[in-house]
């Protein structure tokens, strides 16, 4: 479902004057991407316990 527009029209925003301005002379910033991690921060354990495991601990 599409936001409601409201009535109300937004004032100046110097920010994105500025942003807007500095896009059009250098271009839009690089796109950024998210590196997974190789492995858990160390001392960090699970949450939650899988059903399964709990299930093959009961057997």
């Amino acid at each position: 479902m599409a936001a409601k527009k409201s009535g109300k029209k937004q004032g100046f925003s110097v920010t994105k004057a500025v942003k807007a301005n500095a896009r059009e002379r250098v271009g839009p910033p690089p796109a950024s991407r998210v590196l997974p991690a190789e492995r858990p921060a160390p001392g960090r354990k699970q949450k939650h316990k899988s059903k399964w495991d709990a299930l093959a601990l009961d057997e």
